[in-house]
């Protein structure tokens, strides 16, 4: 099995269409990219980032009904990501903190 086919019929598999996935807003498919270059890239592989997504999906699952948002599969693989790209250390010190912060405060429709 190689490339996203590891997620496939997992708790972790991506949504899809018609065979073809599905992102509802940028932000998601550019997610899903960002991913995909870090593991074309050799930083990680898919079933390593697959035990992060599902991680966050049960996270997510486990939160009280009160403190639970609505479900959003690509706010749980951003969650893997981040959890990812800290626990491999791939971004130094506040370097993470520093681009999260730089990215949320952009004007809506200027996420690029």
């Amino acid at each position: 099995m190689t490339d996203i086919e590891v997620l496939d019929g997992s708790p972790a598999a991506p949504p899809r269409d018609n065979g073809e996935l599905v992102f509802e807003a940028p932000w998601q498919s550019r997610a899903f990219g960002v991913a995909a270059d870090l593991v074309d890239s050799g930083h990680f592989t898919w079933n390593d980032f697959r035990e992060y997504l599902i991680e966050a999906i049960v996270e997510w699952e486990t939160l009280e009904s009160s403190g639970q948002q609505s479900w959003d599969y690509y706010s749980c693989w951003v969650t893997a990501l981040e959890q990812i790209l800290k626990s491999r250390e791939l971004l130094e010190g506040d370097e993470f903190e520093t681009r999260a912060t730089h990215y949320a405060s952009r004007p809506h429709g200027h996420d690029h």
